[in-house]
């Protein structure tokens, strides 16, 4: 969140925020509440000081037999006691809005991120490993429909079982779903990170801590109760990404200098209802409601965050390297650089199944793989963590930054598209070949239940 200090002092900085991220809120309110907050408190301030005067005086004007000055100065302070609680009461209130208001103010983009309204603006600032495309088949036929052709992927029987935007990777598919996540979590541990395997559940405290709430709780999946119901700091939800425990893990904490840069990567399923446009562009697994993700989080000194920034691009670009899968870098424009974010970069690999209108020329659609944000000290402040940049310095906030590692599902939609043969099969990736034991080549399965025989009488 933003400072009350920050947006007193910086009204028109965080308007031109609000209108390039396109966010309608009045700001105006925001700095009166915090006026009249202000005003209060310095009427508290005096009415405590003169009230700690007239006090000290009543015993000695009955001393000296001033009875009657004395009951003057106990009426007296009688009425400051009443008009300390008012003035106390209303503070109160008004800083509770404040609060309140400050959470729905979004963070300030980054001086080189560039302005424009929507994701059409966004700019893509280079290509990867799209030169020297493998060979395709003349026709390549969609995930969705080759993952069935395979019996990998099960769409009617996830919705079966858990309603649409669920499906069941089986046979092939969940092999190459777990070879996934471990080539992954193998990559980033070459680059120094440390394992943390969160909790799924997490509190509304944690969510609110990384900028999920209050905004985007009808994303959300909450345990024991609905959407609408008002919920508490201790209420649960289904994480929407490991991004919200990891961060949460040092709320309310101060970590020291020689801990940062700390650099964390969690794997774990995710949980969102949203569902996206119907149709070609969320056919198959690319936009569904449980997906598998490795998460890296990172915690560093202001001063070190943009470099951590790019190092951090890097990081998540490896994998898509090592599997040799074709990828652009797309930086956010202000209108699409979302809430929490004051940067970020998209990693979009290709996939050649589906004619898209935003793909390249040569066809297919680019799918967005990880996120790679800096939020700055914005979630931070919101989950108070900080860090002693020594050990008799004041504690400071610390920068936290983030990236998917990546979102698995998609980068499944890819190497089906991308590395089919003409015959249907699948070339596993020489990189995942070890985490498939050995397996070069996905061939698919055999169909169980009369559905394989097809219509019975």
């Amino acid at each position: 969140m933003l400072s009350r200090q920050f947006v007193r002092e910086n009204p028109e900085t965080v308007r031109e925020a609000l209108d390039n991220k396109g966010v309608d809120l009045d700001l105006d309110h925001i700095l009166e509440v915090d006026e009249e907050w202000r005003d209060l408190k310095a009427e508290g301030d005096d009415l405590r000081h003169e009230r700690n005067e007239v006090s000290s005086k009543i015993g000695h004007l009955k001393q000296e037999g001033k009875e009657e000055e004395a009951e003057e100065a106990i009426e007296r302070s009688s009425a400051l006691k009443e008009r300390i609680e008012e003035v106390e009461e209303r503070a109160d209130e008004l800083e509770a809005e404040l609060e309140e208001r400050l959470l729905e103010l979004p963070q300030i983009p980054h001086e080189s991120v560039p302005v424009g309204d929507d994701e059409s603006e966004n700019v893509e600032r280079r290509r990867e490993l799209f030169d020297d495309r493998r060979d395709l088949p003349e026709e390549v036929v969609p995930h969705y429909d080759l993952g069935e052709e395979l019996d990998i992927l099960d769409f009617e029987r996830g919705a079966k079982v858990s309603g649409g935007g669920f499906y069941f990777a089986k046979g092939d598919g969940a092999k190459l779903e777990h070879a996934l996540v471990q080539f992954m979590l193998d990559v980033h541990r070459e680059q120094d990170y440390v394992d943390v395997f969160p909790p799924i559940p997490v509190n509304s405290s944690s969510m609110r801590g990384t900028g999920q709430f209050p905004k985007f709780t009808e994303d959300a999946y909450r345990l024991g109760g609905s959407n609408e119901e008002e919920y508490d700091d201790d209420d649960l939800w289904l994480l929407p990404t490991a991004e919200v425990p990891v961060t949460n893990m040092y709320r309310d904490e101060i970590l020291l200098s020689e801990d940062l840069p700390l650099k964390h990567q969690a794997y774990s399923p995710n949980f969102r209802r949203e569902a996206g446009e119907h149709g070609t562009e969320t056919r198959g697994i690319v936009r569904v409601h449980q997906f598998n993700k490795v998460e890296m989080v990172n915690f560093v000194e202001p001063d070190e965050s943009y470099e951590r920034f790019e190092g951090l691009v890097e990081e998540a670009e490896e994998v898509l390297r090592r599997l040799e899968l074709p990828y652009r870098i797309l930086e956010m424009c202000t209108g699409d650089l979302g809430f929490t974010q004051a940067k970020k970069y998209d990693l979009e690999v290709w996939a050649p199944g589906d004619e898209m209108e935003e793909g390249p020329d040569v066809g297919g659609r680019w799918l967005e793989v990880s996120s790679v944000s800096n939020f700055e000290d914005f979630q931070a402040r919101r989950a108070s963590i900080q860090y002693r940049p020594e050990k008799h310095e004041s504690a400071e906030y610390v920068h936290t930054l983030n990236g998917s590692g990546l979102a698995v599902p998609r980068i499944v939609v890819a190497i089906l598209e991308y590395y089919q043969n003409e015959d249907g099969t699948v070339d596993v990736p020489e990189a995942l070949q070890p985490y498939m034991g050995g397996q070069e080549v996905i061939e698919g399965g055999e169909t169980v239940g009369e559905s394989a025989l097809g219509a019975q009488d």
